[in-house]
């Protein structure tokens, strides 16, 4: 059987993925495996005139950047501690594309993800983060749902 050494956390700061991120605590413990801790900022595109077409104003993404690993940090402060060994990971662009290359990167021995329960016009809409991380992975992928038998999120 593999060793499971390192394993991902996709957080969007929603109470589905900090349930999540306890129960990747409690995993991670049994195999005494590294956590990171991924946040992808999405890039602020503007619409300009049709000259121009979209553009994309840098610093906001920066200090979106600084905020979200500062959130980030005090999440898993607070969520982990001590407990184990883990890193804090800040990307931009596209979800699954940054989760599925960070697990690349990173070697990655397993994605812990929520799901969302999106369904009939919401999934087609907007399709599934989660769905787009399971098929495109380099690795295998737990996904929870909620509730999460013995996790729950209080807030």
């Amino acid at each position: 059987m593999q060793q499971i050494k390192k394993i991902l956390v996709p957080i969007d700061f929603s109470d589905y993925s900090k349930s999540a991120l306890r129960y990747a605590v409690d995993f991670a413990k049994i195999f005494n495996a590294k956590l990171y801790i991924i946040y992808v900022v999405e890039p602020v595109i503007y619409p300009a005139d049709f000259s121009m077409g979209q553009i994309s104003f840098p610093t906001a993404d920066i200090d979106l950047n600084e905020r979200a690993k500062i959130e980030l940090q005090e999440l898993a402060k607070t969520e982990i501690g001590s407990k184990l060994e883990y890193e804090v990971v800040i990307k931009t662009g596209k979800p699954f594309v940054e989760i599925n290359d960070a697990a690349a990167e990173l070697d990655i021995d397993l994605i812990i993800i929520a799901t969302h329960g999106h369904t009939g016009v919401e999934h087609l809409l907007f399709g599934s983060t989660a769905e787009k991380v399971v098929r495109k992975a380099p690795c295998p992928v737990l996904s929870l749902r909620e509730p999460i038998k013995g996790y729950h999120y209080n807030t």
